[in-house]
């Protein structure tokens, strides 16, 4: 483990005693599953996340941001080093009128995807619908590039604000920012700093167009209707786990025409509502999931010659 006791000291010096050892990922996680994160740390301003990330940098202490725990998969055996956790602390949002008709909302990637779809549509914005139904964090959505049939975070995205290591913070215009399918590229910038995994995005600044309050709200009524009839809801899950192909049938189509459909290994099981998804019946662990995940990609290649690529992220020792 890579924690000492003056790293603790610091830790709990820094939080004012709110970081939590040893705290089961499973509580933090849409799947419910996972192991223990050595530390646990849910800053609660800008500042002390700057401070936090700058420290664990400088002391050469390994870090893991998570959102709203969507589209993870944390193994069992847990993860070394500190867990930040960007939730209510970093949630908020604001909306400027940039035009008669445009509007800028700037939301903290804390905040609640679902909270700020609600928010636009009760203040008669247009251009987030498309997400409705999709569980998670604003920067957790940026960062995949979440979507559906409807549309992407990238159509709506003007630009983010990331934090590095060394605790400098960045705007990046949406012109010097590439996406792909579940999936956004940051670019090498000019101010020197090297690009890793450990970037955080910060906030992000969306374009938004003026509409009727109501017809968004009937609008939202019908999309989250579909999502309900076609998704198992009701079970723990992570979304879809496999990305679409390019080409051909989507994921799940594949996954149901290889009669996969209530597959189980342990507590994991193939929905029997929707292929791609793979649910939680009540005591899966994560090596569960990962081994169907596994036996799905097997049997999808072996009878279509199509390799499946995980949605899902996985993390952990």
């Amino acid at each position: 483990m890579s924690l000492g006791a003056d790293d603790r000291k610091w830790l709990a010096d820094l939080t004012s005693g709110r970081v939590r050892y040893e705290e089961p990922m499973s509580r933090h996680t849409s799947f419910r599953v996972g192991g223990p994160a050595e530390a646990f740390v849910a800053p609660e301003t800008s500042d002390e996340l700057s401070a936090l990330v700058t420290g664990l940098a400088g002391r050469g202490i390994p870090y893991q941001v998570v959102g709203g725990g969507t589209n993870l998969i944390v193994t069992d055996a847990g993860i070394s080093g500190v867990v930040i956790s960007l939730g209510p602390g970093m949630s908020k949002i604001l909306i400027e009128n940039i035009s008669a008709s445009r509007f800028m909302a700037t939301v903290m990637a804390g905040t609640s995807l679902r909270l700020f779809c609600s928010h636009v549509i009760r203040n008669g914005l247009k251009g987030m619908n498309f997400a409705l139904g999709i569980p998670g964090t604003v920067g957790g959505a940026i960062r995949m590039n979440a979507g559906t049939a409807l549309g992407w975070i990238s159509d709506v995205l003007e630009s983010i604000t990331v934090l590095y290591p060394s605790g400098l913070q960045e705007t990046i215009g949406r012109n010097a920012l590439s996406f792909s399918y579940r999936k956004l590229l940051l670019p090498r910038l000019t101010c020197g700093e090297a690009l890793c995994h450990q970037t955080i995005i910060v906030s992000g600044s969306f374009s938004l167009a003026g509409a009727s309050s109501t017809d968004l709200k009937q609008e939202a009524r019908e999309i989250l209707k579909n999502r309900k009839c076609r998704q198992p809801v009701a079970l723990p899950s992570a979304g879809c786990i496999f990305k679409n192909p390019p080409s051909g049938k989507s994921a799940g189509e594949l996954i149901d025409l290889c009669g996969l459909k209530g597959l189980k290994i342990g507590g994991a099981q193939v929905s029997e509502k929707h292929a791609n998804f793979i649910v939680n019946t009540g005591s899966a662990a994560a090596a569960d999931i990962l081994s169907l995940m596994d036996r799905v990609r097997q049997t999808v290649f072996k009878r279509f010659d199509v390799n499946l690529e995980p949605e899902v992220i996985v993390i952990g020792n």
